[in-house]
């Protein structure tokens, strides 16, 4: 199905990691509540994923999610309402790559580009993971949304190697989550 967006809409994809406590529950919360902010329309959800952590790896398996959402925010304002839902839902940040209730990242903001020190985007490391190639490859494949930008996108991870590691976990969070 081609998503259609209404005026000044701009669609951003989301990931989500968890590793700590009820996984699959807090990323179905997190996407009801991102889901539930005004001025945000979920489009889609890829199917979840189970994961090996990154960087700091003594610590339990990732379940890992990418949602689509179609917005009338900024990317500034879309980080402050992620980083309020990962407050709000327990995450403390203590060091990089630790082991957290929930973790948000704005991946893509349509063909925005931006480097500085709370924001960069596209994010820096989103060809390097296999739990943001594979589930965002998923949406594109499924959503086929409108725009060059995520053609190019969808060619550029279909031929990325960062495709392994996974496992795929039943249930779809959509459902979960009242699209």
């Amino acid at each position: 199905m081609t998503e259609h967006l209404h005026p000044g809409e701009t669609v951003a994809l989301l990931g989500m990691g968890a590793n700590l406590g009820d996984r699959m529950g807090q990323i179905r919360r997190a996407v009801r509540a991102i889901a539930a902010a005004p001025g945000i329309r979920l489009l889609g959800c890829s199917a979840p994923y189970e994961s090996d952590p990154v960087g700091f790896i003594d610590q339990p398996r990732f379940i890992n999610a990418v949602i689509a959402v179609a917005t009338l925010h900024p990317p500034e304002e879309m980080l402050r309402i992620t980083r309020s839902v990962e407050g709000e839902m327990g995450r403390r940040r203590s060091f990089r790559n630790a082991p957290r209730h929930l973790d948000i990242d704005l991946l893509f903001y349509e063909d925005f580009v931006c480097e500085g020190p709370e924001l960069t985007l596209p994010h820096p490391r989103y060809g390097d993971r296999s739990f943001v190639v594979v589930p965002t490859l998923e949406l594109l494949e499924s959503l086929r949304l409108p725009g060059a930008y995520w053609k190019r996108l969808h060619r550029e991870l279909v031929d990325n190697p960062a495709r392994s590691g996974l496992d795929r976990i039943p249930g779809d969070l959509a459902e979960e989550s009242e699209m």
